[in-house]
């Protein structure tokens, strides 16, 4: 089974990438890494499935050089990849230079191969001395966030192709501080909007700092919902508003119009820092690109009885992959277009996530994974069909390279277009990466720009 398009059916200058973040396959012991709070949040029981953390992961730290083959064979352009804060400032604030010597082995690595190196400079692996200050509940932290940006790009900015400062927002903030399902795992309305703000305060702040330095490319990594209403009925319209508010509205409008939107401001008012308002100038300040990050679409009713935000999710009849997410490819094309003509106009957009976890297994040494494989294939024609209507998308990155730590869910739910046995670190790429493999090397690959 292979792809029913090729390389040659998207624009030239369109870029293919794999994605991965630095706790889910580094292995957070090695390099001298300092604490981060997802080690005491999988320490803590009935946080992660088996109590699994990511102290070795997929051993990325030691076998990056075997991985970059990988992207590379498979034909990509782009290697999407995360640095950790942790790693580079074990307390928050002082460097190691074991860890930034990592990444600029790294960085090196990708660029040798002829990729281009897409940097993110958070991906949810906060310092727990930081966590011990308040993490994202303090204010401090989006300044600290800021030093952690300039010593990161004096060290490999000038080989990375882009940056981007936060991924996913959303999850940083809300899904950790309100639903309380990733680290730090809170359930305060008053810590999660104080999140939802100093998170973008941070990526505000960040963006600066880039910008005095002269760093070209730099965007910002958003997880967006398509959100339906369960019903027709008044209720449900106005709870699934409500969700889109928490989930899209508040990141979008903060960052290409200035303020938070009215109906979810008004209601999370109370517990909002004071003068958030003077910071706004800075958090919509101008990006060069936006990265979305779609996976399924999200049903709504109304929770009536219950607290505000008084919704909640229903399951769908659609197929689900292993992680019981509906797939629903069109949720991608609604999303995408929404954003563009509401939002962003002729900015560049990348898709910078989109993929599945299978129930996936080795038979003879092979992994067979047809529903993935048909997963990217549909979304990528849904790209193909938003590019001719003028959307401008300019990329898709495929979640994830590898098999890998999946947070909350440990090592049972597996991404990857390469199959990892956890025991001996063996690499087996899947159906999936052979059909990616096909359709990519059909057409020369984009030459990486020098920096």
């Amino acid at each position: 089974m292979s792809f029913s398009f090729t390389r040659s059916d998207f624009p030239a200058d369109f870029l293919f990438g794999a994605a991965t973040a630095a706790y889910q396959i580094e292995g957070h012991a090695f390099g001298g890494a300092g604490a981060s709070h997802w080690d005491s949040y999988a320490a803590t029981p009935g946080n992660v499935t088996n109590a699994d953390d990511g102290a070795v992961a997929c051993d990325h730290y030691h076998r990056f050089e075997q991985d970059l083959d990988l992207v590379q064979q498979g034909g990509f352009d782009v290697y999407r990849f995360s640095v950790s804060w942790a790693r580079i400032m074990p307390d928050g604030r002082h460097v190691n230079p074991e860890g930034l010597a990592f990444y600029d082995r790294l960085v090196d690595a990708i660029v040798a191969r002829g990729l281009k190196p897409y940097l993110t400079l958070y991906h949810w692996d906060l310092p727990s001395a930081l966590a011990d200050t308040g993490g994202w509940t303090n204010p401090e932290t989006a300044d600290l966030f800021a030093a952690y940006t300039r010593a990161v790009i004096e060290r490999i900015g000038d080989r990375v192709e882009a940056v981007a400062t936060i991924n996913e927002p959303w999850c940083v903030a809300w899904l950790s501080h309100f639903i309380g399902a990733q680290a730090p795992g809170l359930r305060d309305i008053r810590a999660a909007t104080r999140a939802m703000h100093h998170v973008m305060l941070a990526h505000g702040k960040s963006l600066a700092v880039m910008r005095e330095m002269g760093q070209q490319n730099l965007g910002i990594v958003l997880n967006l919902a398509d959100p339906h209403p369960a019903s027709g009925s008044t209720a449900d319209i106005a709870a699934t508003r409500r969700m889109d508010g928490i989930s899209n509205r508040w990141f979008l409008d903060a960052l290409f119009k200035g303020a938070y939107p009215e109906d979810i401001l008004d209601a999370l008012r109370p517990h909002m820092p004071a003068g958030l308002e003077d910071e706004m100038a800075l958090i919509s300040a101008p990006i060069d690109w936006l990265g979305i990050n779609y996976y399924t679409r999200g049903i709504v009713a109304d929770a009536p009885g219950t607290p505000w935000p008084q919704f909640d999710g229903v399951e769908g009849p659609l197929p689900k992959t292993d992680m019981g997410w509906e797939i629903y490819p069109e949720g991608l094309g609604t999303l995408l277009a929404r954003v563009a003509r509401d939002y962003t106009g002729d900015l560049p957009l990348y898709v910078t996530e989109n993929g599945m976890a299978g129930d996936d297994h080795l038979v003879d040494g092979v992994c067979d994974d047809p529903v993935r494989l048909k997963y990217f294939d549909d979304h990528l024609q849904v790209v193909r069909g938003l590019i001719a209507e003028g959307v401008p998308v300019k990329g898709y990155f495929a979640w994830s390279l590898l098999d890998n730590y999946e947070w909350s869910f440990g090592y049972e739910k597996r991404f990857g277009l390469v199959h990892v046995d956890y025991e001996t670190q063996t690499r087996t790429p899947k159906r999936s990466f052979e059909a990616f493999r096909a359709a990519l090397n059909a057409a020369p690959r984009r030459l990486a720009a020098s920096g």
